[in-house]
């Protein structure tokens, strides 16, 4: 599934959670699980060996302020003294000063930004910006890369020169050809991964949060402070379930619904509804800046002129790699994020008016992006397809994505495909995590939603409110951009401030007014800020 967490930078898609061990501490009286003893080694060693900081690799495109170094974790958490892998972890210090006054340091702020396969390891960067700088002032901003993802322990289901192919049609209605088309490609896709990667089956939510707890002890901290976005709120409650103890403060910004019954296959039907959601409200908002854009002064007539530019590119692609896949990928951004609304709907317009080096600069594939974006879209699926059953006849995914692009077209089939290969997955599953916190196991905890939010719905964050006692949802209303903390809403940073910085939340479920909408412009050639998915 889907989902990107975007105030940060780079944003990823959704994933599952499994459960098979009891958490740390619980009082059940059941032996600890292989894994569970595992895990306690390799923290225990992982804290005696610390982090050696240095040079960060050239491949992180990183600047020198940011050190970087590695943690060792097992592959196999079952045996953890076994075949050992490494993760990429950077970090800047806490300034310790904040408007000129000195701040007290608290430790170490770890980050997520989800996907399943996003890097988190630019996370201290952000330190530099007006929002970030009170709580780069107290804590050392940490971000890493997971298993899996870039140089650690990189997982690949094919060669990333056929990767990215372009141009590519994007039917919201396929017809039975095109269908087992896909279906063939689902197959493929499955063995490779099978194929080019021995250890596949244990890359998993479960063990990201094993991993989680493995950077704490390394990085020295005796309880954890966490802020994960998108995916990243996932496996933050997993490790809440798993580790409760080890928690000092955890923030859930733009909440995976955690329900084990929707983890993944239902999540992404919800998401594909949301996504078409969501689609209205950019079609709203360009009808109402017809002035600028000229595409239409009624959402109806915006679509209208959409589809007339992806019927002329599935004639003749925009630059030759410009399909309809690519006119639905580049607009898809735009239901994560309301900062595209200006740029994409000039590109539309200029399209329309005979001008196509706006849409092809935003929408054509990037080659040199292709190895990266690769090894994102195999450790999504890797760790989708590792975390839960899906139902293995197509015609259960026909059925259900049929119908739900009747009311949902813009996103549906295209999530569909993209997941399709978790039904022809050959590693062992493992069942979702009940995630869940009985009273005073946890601190509180402080969670993030935007009441629009297509790529992880709203109704993830309330059930996540549920199953963790003690925790505080904090709601943008009328908003629908994907990750909110840090981003441009006050109201939303004071409660982040307020929670890291103080430990203080709301006394129950507070609301902000949504951010300022994008104003509309011409400008078709404007900076995009680097997200995945």
């Amino acid at each position: 599934m889907r989902a990107a967490a975007a105030r940060y930078g780079t944003a990823g898609s959704l994933v599952l959670t499994a459960l098979v061990a009891a958490p740390t501490g619980s009082a059940s009286g059941t032996p600890p699980s292989p894994e569970t003893h595992g895990s306690a080694v390799a923290a225990q060693r992982a804290g005696a060996a610390g982090i050696r900081w240095g040079t960060c690799a050239k491949a992180e495109g990183l600047p020198p302020s940011i050190r970087c170094g590695t943690v060792s974790v097992p592959l196999d958490y079952a045996h953890p003294r076994g075949k050992q892998i490494k993760l990429t972890v950077s970090r800047t210090k806490s300034t310790k000063k904040a408007g000129g006054k000195a701040v007290a340091r608290q430790g170490s702020l770890v980050f997520n930004p989800g996907g399943p396969g996003a890097s988190g390891t630019y996370f201290p960067m952000v330190g530099a910006l007006p929002e970030w700088k009170r709580i780069a002032a107290a804590y050392d901003l940490v971000g890493y890369a997971p298993r899996g993802v870039g140089r650690s322990a990189p997982l690949s289901c094919q060669d990333p020169k056929g990767y990215i192919k372009a141009p590519t049609q994007a039917p919201v209605h396929p017809d039975d050809a095109y269908k087992r088309e896909r279906v063939a490609q689902a197959k493929a896709y499955a063995r490779g991964c099978a194929s080019r990667n021995p250890g596949l089956r244990h890359f998993s939510t479960l063990n990201n949060a094993r991993d989680l707890d493995v950077v704490r002890a390394a990085l020295g901290e005796q309880k954890l402070t966490f802020l994960g976005a998108s995916y990243g709120t996932y496996f933050g409650a997993v490790y809440a379930t798993l580790f409760p103890s080890h928690v000092r403060r955890m923030v859930f910004d733009s909440a995976v619904n955690p329900d084990p019954a929707q983890i993944w296959y239902g999540n992404n039907l919800e998401q594909s509804m949301a996504f078409e959601r969501r689609w209205a409200d950019f079609r709203a908002w360009v009808a109402k800046h017809d002035k600028t854009y000229h595409l239409g002064r009624t959402p109806e007539q915006v679509l209208r002129s959409y589809h007339k530019v992806s019927a002329e590119l599935a004639r003749k692609p925009a630059g030759g790699s410009v399909g309809p896949g690519q006119l639905q990928s580049a607009f898809l951004k735009a239901g994560y994020y309301d900062d595209y609304w200006p740029m994409r709907a000039a590109a539309l317009s200029a399209y329309l008016k005979g001008d196509p080096k706006p849409l092809i600069e935003q929408a054509a594939p990037e080659p040199r992006g292709a190895a990266e974006e690769e090894n994102s879209n195999a450790v999504y699926t890797a760790v989708e397809c590792n975390d839960a059953s899906w139902p293995t006849d197509f015609a259960t995914w026909d059925r259900d994505n049929t119908r739900l692009a009747r009311v949902a077209p813009f996103e549906t089939w295209d999530n569909a495909w993209m997941n399709l290969p978790c039904a022809y997955w050959s590693a062992p599953r493992q069942q979702p995590v009940d995630v869940r916190t009985p009273e005073g196991a946890l601190p509180p905890t402080l969670i993030l939603a935007a009441e629009r939010d297509a790529a992880t719905p709203y109704a993830g964050a309330r059930e996540l409110n549920r199953r963790l006692a003690g925790s505080v949802l904090v709601t943008e209303r009328d908003a629908g951009t994907h990750g909110i903390g840090g981003g441009p809403n006050q109201c939303v940073n004071e409660h982040l401030d307020a929670y890291l910085l103080e430990g203080r939340v709301p006394v129950r479920r507070a609301e902000c007014a949504p951010h300022t909408e994008p104003r509309p412009t011409s400008g078709v050639r404007a900076a995009e800020v680097p997200r995945e998915h």
